[in-house]
């Protein structure tokens, strides 16, 4: 027997599709029926790798005492969060309101017209940690329901009132920014530092990408060797194992203690894209072989794992097999002795693993590093490439012993913001590493997205056996030009230019708010109490942080100054708050970074008829890393909507031509290797 949600194609809302609970999708119908029957909304929020939301639905959503209370009393909906970000939004800030805390699986009630009275996260069977049962809990809702609407009402009208005010967005307070703005929030941060564990904050700890992609921008701008030795740390300290998988690649979500050695489990996209570009950032400025590998390993677990036959990446890995948190993952003596055939393996392992009959966890071994690659290696005899080879001789058998467990469930839909951020590392490792297999990859990647998922005027959110689904949010629009532009740069393919554009053209009509910014849904979702504004980064960047990147960047393009000054202005209007907490708004700060410049532009045009390779040139450009640089390459002349950065640059001598301008100010126009080569060092820093 299965409910409401048996049609549905997301992974997560058809995991409870044959619960006794009379779930129903977010829709029509369901609000409808509160309506009519004028009973209370039961809302679940959850996502299909939460272990919690596991827990919570074997305890209390299979049972058939709690079925029964929820189906005569209550109209219960499921929504998948990644699917609807704008309703876990609005009712997360509910919950946090109203209990100072947020998390998933998220419970909340909402009267019939969705103003939410009462809420939390995860409510165990019996009465525990401090919490209800779940079945008190329902029964003092129903009630209070029956008996004290006045209360209920006083109640939803005061959250409602919060959820609105904290929606707008006052972009008249503006605070000029500079090199030294930036320059002062990053010491802000080294300040902050924790030096024994690594990161900011106690346990859980989150691995924070984007602050630290921005410390590295100013590592790349001033040299700072306070920033290089943070970076140095973190990136080695979260790689030694735990949060970071040794054996296949990829990072779990977050740490639960301060050593980050025992994870939550689930591996997501965003997670993965984001460090992977992190960790090659951090390795083009330290030249560190470690960061490197870590970049390389994450993008092939990604491919090997997360990428579906017609290029996209899907979404997330669960954190349980066989219903037990990390068994996938985890490890006993024996089995690491099994897998590893050579005695010598099994003695190296002990030397670079902390290996015990007890274990680490629950009597088993996540493996984690005893010391960063380098000490190892010294400890060892090996070169640092020596060890490695070494180590992927250890890694490969145990990947091969561990393929042959239960593997965690996949959320192989497709979300475009999340797919954005991993078509823009896969853009960026291809031109900085000159990968040509990660070119591949993200090219698949954007004609799969460009095809399935942007029909005429509307980009879809996402997608999943064959069918598109929901309106895309403002991060998918802006998520997909910021990724289209890192590809245009690698693949020179002016229909990623022009897709750019037109997803620009898109998002000023659907998303922009005449007050100013940006909202993150489009204009007439009439089910919404309020229509969000988020301007904070949370674990991705924010849709308007996101959407300043992207005007930012086709202005420096196509010479836009009316694009340029909106992300200006919305920058601008941030940046007290940026200052303030800087790791809410870490992306911000990146965008940030970029419109302070200086912004370097490079055409490079050659001859149609008897083309030059330009690999030449580019491999100089990318052998550094460059945030503020944009790259435009074509055959002479250009095509027609080419940007104009490329237009009035004529080849010299029918030559290939390099032009390096800032401001569409050129220098002279150069054609050797060593002219142009003269001229990048020239510029340096960026």
């Amino acid at each position: 027997m299965t409910n409401h949600l048996a049609q549905e194609t997301s992974p997560y809302l058809l995991q409870h599709a044959h619960n006794p609970v009379n779930w129903y999708p977010w829709g029509e119908e369901a609000l409808e029926k509160s309506r009519t029957e004028n009973k209370p909304i039961f809302l679940s929020i959850g996502y299909a790798a939460c272990h919690w939301c596991h827990v919570m639905e074997r305890e209390s959503f299979e049972s058939e005492i709690i079925a029964e209370i929820l189906n005569r009393h209550f109209v219960s909906i499921k929504v998948d969060r990644e699917e609807r970000p704008d309703l876990d939004s609005i009712y997360m800030n509910a919950v946090v309101a109203m209990t100072g805390q947020g998390g998933w699986p998220m419970s909340i009630f909402l009267t019939p017209d969705l103003k939410p009275f009462y809420g939390g996260t995860y409510f165990p069977p019996a009465p525990r940690y401090g919490m209800p049962s779940f079945q008190d809990l329902l029964l003092s809702i129903i009630n209070a329901w029956e008996s004290q609407q006045v209360d209920i009402q006083r109640v939803s009208e005061q959250v409602t009132k919060h959820l609105r005010s904290s929606a707008a967005w006052d972009l008249s307070t503006q605070k000029d920014y500079s090199k030294d703005t930036l320059k002062t929030i990053a010491q802000k941060l080294v300040d902050s530092y924790d030096w024994i564990y690594g990161g900011w904050g106690g346990a859980p700890r989150f691995p924070a990408p984007m602050t630290i992609d921005f410390l590295l921008q100013q590592l790349a701008r001033e040299g700072n060797p306070e920033i290089e030795k943070l970076v140095r740390h973190l990136l080695t300290t979260m790689s030694r194992g735990g949060i970071y998988d040794v054996v296949g690649g990829g990072f779990h979500r977050y740490s639960t203690d301060n050593n980050w050695l025992i994870p939550h489990f689930e591996k997501m996209l965003y997670d993965n894209a984001q460090l992977a570009l992190v960790y090659l950032h951090a390795y083009l400025l330290t030249g560190n072989e470690s960061f490197r590998s870590v970049c390389e390993q994450t993008l092939s677990f990604i491919q090997r794992e997360m990428t579906g036959p017609e290029g996209g990446f899907f979404s997330s890995l669960d954190a349980d097999s066989e219903g037990i948190e990390g068994k996938f993952y985890t490890w006993t003596l024996e089995e690491i002795r099994s897998a590893l055939k050579d005695p010598s393996d099994m003695e190296f392992a002990y030397r670079v693993y902390t290996l015990s009959d007890t274990g680490n966890f629950d009597g088993k071994i996540i493996l984690q590093k005893k010391e960063s690659d380098e000490i190892l290696a010294g400890r060892t005899g090996l070169s640092l490439t020596a060890f490695h080879n070494r180590l992927q001789i250890i890694h490969k058998q145990l990947l091969e012993a561990r393929a042959m467990r239960v593997r965690p469930s996949t959320d192989d839909k497709v979300l475009v913001s999340w797919n954005a951020l991993a078509l823009r590392v896969f853009s960026e490792a291809a031109r900085y590493l000159n990968k040509p297999e990660y070119l591949k990859t993200a090219q698949e990647n954007a004609v799969f997205l460009l095809d399935n998922l942007l029909q005429e005027d509307l980009l879809f959110r996402s997608w999943r056996a064959g069918s598109a689904h929901h309106a895309g949010y403002l991060e998918d629009y802006a998520g997909l030009i910021v990724a289209l532009i890192a590809l245009y740069q690698a693949d020179h393919n002016n229909h990623w230019f022009r897709s750019a554009q037109e997803l620009m053209k898109l998002l000023l009509v659907k998303f922009s708010d005449p007050q100013g910014g940006f909202f993150d849904t489009q204009a007439g979702n009439s089910h919404l109490l309020v229509r969000p504004k988020e301007i904070q980064d949370n674990v991705t960047p924010s849709g308007n942080a996101l959407s300043a990147h992207a005007l930012l960047l086709l202005s420096a393009y196509d010479d836009n100054s009316e694009w340029r000054l909106l992300a200006e202005n919305l920058i601008a209007s941030t940046t007290d708050l940026a200052s303030q907490y800087p790791r809410n708004f870490s992306y911000w700060l990146q965008s940030m970074d970029f419109a302070a410049g200086p912004v370097r532009q490079i055409a490079i045009v050659s001859p149609a008829k008897s083309p030059s390779s330009t690999a030449l040139f580019e491999q100089m450009i990318w052998k550094k890393f460059r945030p503020r640089t944009i790259l435009a390459s074509t055959t002479y002349p250009p095509p027609q909507g080419a940007p104009t950065l490329l237009v009035d640059r004529p080849l010299q001598n029918n030559q290939l031509t390099a032009y390096i301008c800032e401001g569409f100010i050129c220098k002279k126009p150069v054609s050797t290797l060593e002219e142009f080569k003269n001229q990048l060092d020239s510029l340096d820093p960026l």
